[in-house]
């Protein structure tokens, strides 16, 4: 196959899924924050409601700027929402914030997937600074060495990405099964949840397979012909 070929097949068909597994979280999440939810509770309120249930009452939620923002660090045990979903009373800030607290659950239980990925996180964080550069040098200078541990670092962050998969499909888990014990979602709210968190899910999906991708192509267009 071409130099062409393989770029086609290994990095735009990616982005292309990647693109549209963005376009998905975006517009599921923009259909269901125009849907109410029924207990009135706001997003924050939800997290807050799920971390006092399982114990977790020094578990702080902050308000994050901007859209889409949401996450939880274990660093500093913080759910931190972002606006749209801190106070917002709409299923989609329910779904999302549930699954944030997901992740404080995970921590608190000392989920396995969870503690090998924040285990990897330092290497992860100076493979991202650093492989492209190494790669670019050694492909500019001829020096193979190099390339051989750009594409060893960057494998590092392909596997944070697919170790982080488990980590985010179990967060969901966690929040549509607490939504439900607590009564906070009926019945045809929770399935505008499992939309919600299953949008969500496709952006990691299509990260990690776009990763990896990423990472044979390198692999057979500078290791593939060393000779």
């Amino acid at each position: 196959m071409s130099n062409l070929g393989l770029y086609l097949v290994f990095l735009l068909i990616p982005l292309a899924v990647g693109l549209y597994a963005q376009h998905k979280v975006k517009s599921t999440f923009a259909r269901y924050s125009e849907v109410p939810e029924d207990t009135g509770l706001s997003g924050a309120d939800v997290a807050r409601r799920i971390l006092d249930a399982n114990g977790l009452h020094g578990v702080p939620i902050n308000a994050a700027p901007g859209a889409l923002t949401d996450h939880y660090d274990p660093r500093t045990r913080t759910v931190n929402l972002s606006e749209p979903v801190y106070g917002g009373r709409s299923i989609s800030s329910t779904a999302v914030a549930a699954h944030e607290v997901g992740h404080a659950i995970q921590h608190a239980k000392a989920y396995a997937p969870m503690t090998v990925r924040s285990a990897l996180w330092p290497v992860t964080a100076f493979a991202s600074s650093t492989w492209m550069i190494l790669l670019l040098a050694g492909a500019v200078l001829g020096a193979l060495n190099l390339v051989v541990v750009a594409i060893a670092l960057y494998a590092a962050v392909v596997l944070f990405q697919f170790v982080t998969l488990p980590v985010e499909f179990d967060a969901s888990r966690r929040a549509a099964a607490q939504l439900k014990a607590l009564g906070i979602a009926n019945a045809d709210e929770s399935t505008g949840v499992r939309k919600v968190l299953r949008a969500a899910a496709l952006t990691y999906v299509a990260g990690a397979l776009a990763a990896l991708s990423q990472l044979v192509y390198f692999a057979m267009v500078f290791l593939g012909n060393r000779n």
